[in-house]
C-alpha cells in the first residue's frame, strides 16, 4: 500500500485554497476567486480517485495515518478509511467542484445582496467560495478521523464556515436561519463532548491505558448500562445532524434560506456525518446500546419517514420542500442502519451516497429555475418546459431519482431498506412503503405545477431562459453518476458490503435465515 499520506493531502489542498482564495488581494479580477477555488477542488478530486484506484475492497481501515497531536489529553492525529469512510469522501471530493461550477454567479454583486462598491462585492465573492473549500477540507477530516477527540474537534469545526455561507448568502431570513442551525447543531455537538470524555474515561478503567483510537475502543468490554448512557450521547448529536425527528426542524428553515450551492454542501455532504456517526460510534464502539436502542430508533425513523414525506406535500416553497424530503429521506437510512442485516446496512450506506447524488442534482436544477423565474414559490410557476425543454427534462430526471424510479440509483438503496425492514417485521416495512406513495405523489405534482401549461404563468419569457453550457456541465456528473449506479451498482457495493459484514460481525448479529413453511406431515415434499 502507497505511504503517500493522501488523506492529509487532501485535507490540506482545499484547506490551503481556502486561504489563497480568502487572501487574494483587492482590485483582481472578480472571477479569480472562483478560478482558485475551483482548481483546488478539482485536485482534491484527482486525489480522491487517486487514492480510491489503491483501495484493497476486502475491508479495513487503509491509508492510515497515526502521530502524536496532544499528548496531555491522549489525542493522536490518526487518520484512515474503511469502506464507509472512503465513499463519504469521494462523494465530498465529487460534489465540491460541482457545486462551485454550479455556484459560479450566486456571490456576484445582486445576486445575494447590494453591495456598495467593487470591494466589498470582491469580498462577498471571495468569502462564499473560500468558506466552501474550508468546509470540504473540515469533512473529508471528519470523515478520515480513527481518533475519537479529533473527530469531535473537526466535527464542531465544520459548523464555522456553514454558519457563514448560510448567515451571509441567500434570503433575507438567512441570517435567522444560520443562529438556528448553530443552536442545534452546538447543543447537540456539547452533548457529544460529555459523551467523548466518558468514552475516555471507559477506556482507562476498562483498557488500562486510556486512549481515544476507534482501534483500541473497539476492544473495550463496556458493561451494557454505561454503553447505554454513552450511546445517548452520541445518538442524540448524531440525530441533530442528520437530522431525525423531532430534532429536525433547522434543516427546512436553512434549505429555505440558504443558496442552493450551500444546501447542497449541508444536505448532502455535513448531513451525512450523522448517519456515519451512528455507524462508526453507535453500532461500532456500542454495540450491545444499540440493539438495546433499537425499538425506539426504529420507531422515531419510521415518524421521520412519513412526517417529512407528509409536510412536504403541504409545502409551496419548493426549498423548503425539498428540506423535508430529506428529513424523510433520512428516516430511511437510519432503518436500514438499525434492522441489523447485511441487506439493510448496505442499503443504508448505498442510500447516504445515492441521496447525495440525487438531492444535489434536484436542488441544483431547482436553483437554476429560481434565478429565472424570480421566486421558489411552487404556485407562482407553471409552463416552464415550454420556454426551456432542457431545465424541464432534467427537473423531471432528478425529481424522479428523488422518488426512487427503477433505473435510477436511489432505487436500489430503496428497495434494500425496504426489504430489510419487511424482514425485520412487516409492519416496520408496510409503513415504510406508504412513504414512496407519498413521496411518488408530492414530486409529481411539484413537477406538474411548476413545468406544465398552455403558457408560462406570470410571464418572463426571455427571463426564462434555457439552462447554458456551464449549468448542463455542473449536472451532468450527476446525472450519470444516477444513470449508472442504477443499472450497475456493483462498483459502489463491492466497497460497502465488506464494511457492512465488519460492523455486523462486530455488533454479534446475524442475517435471519429465511423462513419456509414446512409440509404437511404425511404428504409430498
Amino acid at each position: 500500500m502507497s505511504s503517500f499520506p493522501f488523506l492529509t493531502v487532501m485535507i490540506l489542498v482545499p484547506l490551503v485554497g481556502s486561504v489563497v482564495t480568502a487572501a487574494l488581494p483587492a482590485g483582481h479580477r472578480l472571477v479569480l476567486p472562483k478560478q482558485v477555488a475551483l482548481g483546488a477542488s478539482l485536485l482534491t478530486l484527482v486525489l480522491g480517485a487517486v487514492m480510491a484506484s489503491g483501495y484493497d475492497r476486502n475491508g479495513g481501515f487503509q491509508f492510515t495515518e497515526d502521530h502524536t497531536w496532544i499528548d496531555a489529553f491522549g489525542a493522536r492525529y490518526a487518520l484512515g478509511v474503511d469502506g464507509l469512510g472512503l465513499l463519504m469522501v469521494l462523494l465530498t471530493a465529487l460534489l465540491v467542484p460541482i457545486v462551485i461550477g454550479a455556484s459560479w454567479h450566486d456571490a456576484d454583486p445582486g445576486a445575494t445582496l447590494r453591495l456598495e462598491d467593487e470591494a466589498t462585492a470582491t469580498r462577498h465573492t471571495k468569502a462564499f467560495f473560500a468558506w466552501a473549500l474550508a468546509l470540504e477540507a473540515l469533512s473529508i477530516a471528519v470523515f478520515a478521523a480513527t481518533d475519537a477527540f479529533l473527530f469531535y474537534v473537526v466535527f464542531e469545526a465544520t459548523l464555522i464556515p456553514a454558519y457563514f455561507l448560510v448567515g451571509g448568502f441567500g434570503g433575507n431570513k438567512r441570517r435567522r436561519a444560520a443562529v438556528k442551525f448553530l443552536i442545534y447543531q452546538l447543543t447537540g455537538g456539547l452533548v457529544m463532548l460529555a459523551a467523548v470524555i466518558g468514552l475516555y474515561t471507559v477506556s482507562a478503567s476498562h483498557g488500562g491505558t486510556p486512549s481515544y483510537l476507534f482501534s483500541d475502543l473497539q476492544g473495550l468490554g463496556i458493561p451494557l448500562d454505561t454503553q447505554k448512557w454513552l450511546f445517548a450521547g452520541f445518538f442524540i448529536a448524531f440525530a441533530v445532524k442528520a437530522p431525525l425527528f423531532p430534532v429536525h426542524t433547522w434543516l427546512p428553515d436553512t434549505t429555505e434560506q440558504a443558496t442552493t450551492g450551500t444546501s447542497v454542501l449541508l444536505v448532502c455532504i455535513l448531513d451525512k456525518i450523522g448517519a456515519y456517526g451512528m455507524l462508526r460510534f453507535c453500532l461500532g464502539l456500542l454495540p450491545d446500546a444499540s440493539q438495546w436502542a433499537t425499538p425506539l430508533v426504529i420507531t422515531l425513523a419510521l415518524i421521520s419517514i412519513i412526517y417529512g414525506a407528509l409536510v412536504a406535500i403541504g409545502q409551496d416553497d419548493m426549498l423548503r420542500l425539498f428540506g423535508y424530503m430529506s428529513v424523510s429521506h433520512f428516516g430511511f437510512i437510519v432503518l436500514g442502519i438499525f434492522v441489523f442485516t447485511s441487506q439493510g446496512g448496505s442499503g443504508a450506506v448505498l442510500y447516504m451516497v445515492n441521496h447525495g447524488l440525487a438531492t444535489a442534482a434536484l436542488f441544483l436544477v431547482a436553483g437554476f429555475l429560481i434565478k429565472r423565474r424570480g421566486t421558489a414559490s411552487i404556485r407562482a410557476m407553471g409552463g416552464v418546459e415550454k420556454v426551456a425543454p432542457v431545465l424541464a427534462g432534467l427537473f423531471l430526471v432528478f425529481g424522479l431519482a428523488a422518488l426512487s424510479l427503477p433505473g435510477l440509483s436511489p432505487f436500489v438503496s430503496e428497495i434494500m431498506v425496504i426489504m430489510a425492514a419487511f424482514q425485520h417485521h412487516w409492519w416496520v416495512g408496510a409503513i415504510a412503503v406508504i412513504a414512496i406513495v407519498l413521496t411518488a405523489f408530492y414530486i409529481l405534482w411539484m413537477y406538474q405545477r411548476t413545468m406544465t401549461g398552455p403558457e408560462l404563468l406570470g410571464g418572463g419569457e426571455a427571463e426564462t431562459t434555457d439552462l447554458d453550457r456551464r449549468e448542463v456541465g455542473a449536472l451532468a456528473p450527476l446525472f450519470l453518476a444516477l444513470v449508472l449506479f442504477g443499472f450497475y451498482p456493483m462498483p459502489l457495493l463491492n466497497v460497502i458490503n465488506p464494511y457492512v459484514q465488519d460492523t455486523l460481525q462486530h455488533v454479534g448479529v446475524t442475517d435471519p435465515a429465511p423462513t419456509v413453511a414446512a409440509a404437511p406431515q404425511g404428504g409430498q415434499q
